[in-house]
């Protein structure tokens, strides 16, 4: 699977652990940058080059990283079509994939250890999305508002 890679100075280290372990995993990562280490560099264009990426590449998904994980998720989320989901522990990282459909992963480099990220990466690959009908009709009810700006019937 294209998985594909971005984050920020606070993400930077972290990001190359992630594509080291998705190779050894058999997966094919695709790097957004940024290349080099900028201190003082901004998350927003690298995470949505990879939403934008995870979206318009049926199959894959991304990871976006920086120091909480929250605001490249945002980032990652103004994309349409991408669904961005913040992990902070295995089972936020499995409910992301099997409940939210999500695309994009988002981690904090600064909130959690290099083992606990690299373990939620692994989950949240190898997870797959439920199906249950619950769960797709929400996911609709958001996709139909991203388009239409209708909120949904209660």
């Amino acid at each position: 699977m294209r998985v594909h890679l971005g984050s920020d100075h606070a993400g930077f280290a972290l990001k190359a652990k992630i594509e080291e372990r998705l190779r050894a995993l058999g997966h094919e990562p695709v790097d957004h940058g940024p290349r080099i280490f900028v201190p003082d560099d901004d998350y927003p264009t690298y995470c949505l080059r990879v939403a934008m990426g995870a979206v318009s590449d049926p199959g894959s998904l991304g990871i976006v990283i920086g120091g909480s994980g929250n605001g490249e998720a945002i980032a990652a989320n103004k994309v349409k079509g991408a669904r961005c989901a913040l992990a902070h522990s295995d089972e936020t990282a499995r409910l992301g994939r099997a409940h939210n459909d999500a695309n994009v992963l988002s981690l904090g480099a600064r909130m959690i250890t290099e083992d606990d990220a690299l373990r939620f990466v692994e989950i949240f690959v190898t997870t797959p999305f439920s199906g249950d009908a619950r769960h797709a009709r929400r996911i609709a009810q958001l996709a139909d508002f991203e388009t239409t700006g209708k909120l949904p019937d209660v």
